[in-house]
């Protein structure tokens, strides 16, 4: 088995990286700087030098309000045209590929639980993006598992929960948009979770992953600031106007991962177990 890991330098996936180092897995992590996904002669040159037998696709280009314009490109480029490229490169060598989505393909309206199955609608250039992404997994990749989360956070990289403390540090009163309503996600459970389905050799497909509960970005800040001398205020998504559109309810439905065994903490018993593993 050799593993590849794509936007090893990223959230999820430096997670990845210390998760298989831990369980004594053999792999190789990429970040931009050593392989560019949007070249395509370097790609395939690459994948095939090494035929991998499992790529975790983890990078992307996550600058969401950017991506509305002067990233506008560069969104496209990675998050589409770079998937195809690592697709294609995939395909050729049998690959089993891990990609990694996003509730921004949902466009909030649905006051339930969303489903793997529900019509998509993205609002936003980031979310159209990976769902072109998706797309271009489910024709290209015959042994493919496509993620869904949302609301990231963990050890690595900026998050907002690494936001917010920092902002704490300087900032009496805090203001949180209070009617957008998601799943946090710890980067554990995500990395945990992508190595599950590998292990498990589960149906392939999409699933989506985060953890059990939901919450506005208010109840969320609240949470994150418990115990400290900060003020945190309620406001609308009105009264903090963004360049994308962000989905006001995007909690989505975990029964699927839940159905092949995949056991999943609530977001505030894995934002205590972060909280934990940050004062060590």
């Amino acid at each position: 088995m050799t593993v590849l890991i794509t936007g090893g330098t990223g959230q999820l996936g430096s997670e990845l990286k210390k998760l298989l180092t831990e369980k004594k897995i053999t792999f190789l992590s990429v970040g931009s700087k050593e392989l560019n996904i949007t070249d395509e002669k370097a790609v395939n040159h690459f994948i095939k030098e090494l035929k991998p037998t499992i790529i975790y696709h983890c990078a992307a280009y996550t600058a969401v309000d950017a991506a509305e314009d002067e990233g506008k490109e560069l969104n496209q480029a990675v998050n589409i045209r770079g998937t195809e490229i690592i697709a294609k490169a995939a395909e050729e060598v049998d690959a089993t590929f891990v990609y990694i989505s996003t509730d921004y393909v949902f466009d909030g309206t649905n006051l339930g639980e969303y489903k793997e199955t529900d019509l998509t609608n993205p609002q936003s250039e980031y979310g159209r993006a990976k769902l072109a992404g998706e797309q271009i997994v489910q024709k290209l990749v015959s042994k493919h598992y496509i993620v869904r989360t949302s609301w990231v956070f963990g050890e690595f990289g900026k998050n907002f929960v690494f936001t917010m403390q920092r902002l704490a540090e300087t900032h009496p009163k805090l203001t949180v948009v209070a009617d957008q309503i998601g799943r946090p996600t710890w980067t554990r459970t995500l990395a945990e979770f992508v190595y599950y389905l590998i292990e498990q050799k589960a149906e392939y497909g999409i699933y989506h992953l985060s953890n059990e509960g939901s919450c506005s970005w208010y109840e969320f800040a609240k949470e994150i600031l418990k115990g400290q001398e900060v003020e945190i205020v309620p406001v609308t998504s009105a009264e903090y106007p963004q360049k994308a559109n962000r989905p006001k309810h995007s909690v989505m439905d975990l029964s699927k991962a839940k159905s092949i065994g995949f056991k999943i903490s609530t977001w505030k018993e894995a934002l205590n177990l972060y909280k934990l593993s940050q004062n060590r």
